[in-house]
């Protein structure tokens, strides 16, 4: 049996795997602001779950910068968090070895695993109320793609160099349209949109050459509405020396980082037994 721990900037679910990787139980709480009342109530919430016995288990940080030699959280970008032990802490609870690693990159390995068969270099990105990246590899997550995201990634808009994620993300979609992605139907608003997100995309895939992109988050929920737009979008940039790969909405939006703390725990941990330490 696997845990899986999904740290979200407003909600947390706690959750546990078979070994075959199926959702057995999933418990769902409000992140606190204070670290030490999370610990609390995520300690209630594992106890809640039926299975009390893992072998392994992951957990997915919403962290803008991760010390994983040491298991620590070090900065957050919705969470008033610094230099927390979260592996050391999490551990403590669920009682087995836990992988730790950045949320969006949990979520990206678990996309990538959908499409392992067809793809070998994956780059996921979520976009939700910020912009998470994540370049999967060989169903290896590379680490050399820095924790912020669309934090960092400055884009011109505006003519100004802004932060992707500032004006391309969930948050942003809201504070422009009033409306969540959700509710909008209009097509040129979702044009406008891809446009914003077709700027950070160019970015990615001159940096990283995926052989196929994969959108998750609230956003990317909604793939659907404005794929071929952005999938237009891009094709403008479209040059020899940068090709354009296919694009598809998340399989599994909703549970990717729950599916991903699966996948890194039991590739790490396979053989370890139940209950044992790191």
């Amino acid at each position: 049996m696997y845990a899986a721990i999904d740290i979200g900037g407003t909600k947390t679910l706690a959750a546990s795997l078979d070994d075959n990787g199926v959702i057995l139980q999933k418990i769902k709480f409000k992140t606190p602001q204070n670290y030490d009342q999370f610990i609390k109530e995520l300690r209630t919430a594992v106890g809640s779950l039926d299975v009390k016995d893992f072998q392994a288990g992951g957990i997915g940080a919403p962290a803008t910068h991760l010390d994983r030699r040491h298991g620590r959280g070090i900065d957050f970008g919705n969470l008033d968090w610094h230099n927390v032990p979260l592996l050391d802490d999490i551990e403590a609870i669920t009682k087995c070895p836990m992988v730790l690693d950045n949320d969006a990159k949990m979520a990206g390995l678990s996309e990538a695993m959908l499409v392992k068969e067809i793809y070998s270099r994956v780059l996921y990105v979520t976009v939700s109320t910020g912009i998470g990246v994540a370049l999967v590899v060989d169903k290896q997550i590379d680490e050399n793609i820095g924790d912020a995201g669309g934090k960092t990634l400055l884009i011109e808009h505006n003519g100004t160099l802004e932060p992707w994620e500032s004006f391309a993300s969930g948050s942003a979609i809201v504070r422009r349209y009033g409306s969540t992605a959700e509710d909008l139907n209009d097509k040129t608003t979702w044009i406008q949109i891809s446009r914003d997100l077709a700027k950070g995309f160019i970015e990615l895939i001159a940096l990283t050459q995926p052989e196929v992109i994969i959108i998750g988050g609230s956003v990317g929920t909604h793939y659907k509405k404005y794929g071929a737009y952005l999938t237009a979008e891009l094709k403008k940039y479209e040059t020899p020396m940068l090709i354009i790969p296919p694009i598809q909405g998340a399989g599994r939006p909703e549970e990717a980082v729950v599916f991903g703390c699966y996948d890194l725990a039991k590739t790490t941990y396979a053989q370890q037994p139940a209950g044992g330490a790191h």
